[in-house]
């Protein structure tokens, strides 16, 4: 064996070693490093026999993920009061502002006094359920971190505007004491609220090219690896 052969040899031998640490270790690119010396080694058993290992380490890594997900959903479901909390007052004084571009308005706790009509902003009004179920469905699919969180900040932003805007409407219609506000308030909570999740959840799919559907691409994917 010359000495070329014998450096490449041990070069992928190091390589190897280093890339199963880093399947570990989260700052060492473990399968790169395993790649690079299964090339050096040239080794086709040895190759077959590592890709095996890569495939399976690779499923094993996505199925944990898939089941820390899904803890954190869990988790989720107790955090209602405090998604309420975040909110109110990010809902509160924008609607609070664009009141005062048209009429007296003072503010009194969760009270938003226009003239001599007060409009209390109650939890239902903040929508804590919808900001949660923004969270369910992005959590519920599998995606890169940095993609999860531009699609979590901007799906709550445009939810945030669109609430805004509908508590300030509903305000202006109950102070001009229009006829059909309480009609109008409930299509707004029973339906549009509805519609304003699932059209938000739909154009982060398209702004953000998400292929797989949620809990349902989950559920295929763990089912395939417990077959195998």
């Amino acid at each position: 064996m010359g000495k070329l052969a014998l450096l490449k040899k041990t070069l992928g031998v190091l390589l190897i070693a280093l890339g199963i640490i880093g399947l570990l270790l989260p700052f060492l690119q473990g399968i790169l490093f395993i790649l690079l010396g299964l090339a050096l080694l040239g080794n086709k058993r040895l190759n077959e026999f590592f890709l095996k290992i890569l495939k399976k380490t690779k499923e094993n890594k996505k199925s944990i993920f898939i089941l820390v997900r899904y803890i954190i959903l869990l988790g989720l479901m107790f955090t209602l009061s405090l998604v309420y909390k975040i909110f109110l007052p990010l809902t509160l004084y924008p609607v609070a502002y664009l009141l005062k571009l048209f009429y007296q308005v003072t503010i009194i706790k969760d009270i938003i006094v226009v003239g001599l009509t007060p409009i209390q902003i109650v939890s239902a009004c903040v929508a804590g359920s919808a900001y949660l179920l923004l969270l369910i469905l992005n959590l519920s699919v599998r995606m890169k971190q940095i993609k999860r969180i531009y699609t979590i900040l901007l799906s709550f932003l445009i939810l945030l505007i669109l609430n805004i805007l509908r508590i300030f409407l509903l305000s202006v219609l109950l102070v001009n004491q229009f006829q059909f506000f309480d009609f109008t308030h409930k299509l707004f909570w029973y339906a549009l609220s509805t519609i304003f999740v699932i059209g938000i959840w739909f154009l982060m799919v398209k702004l953000f090219s998400i292929k797989e559907i949620p809990v349902y691409t989950d559920l295929k994917f763990l089912s395939k690896h417990i077959r195998r």
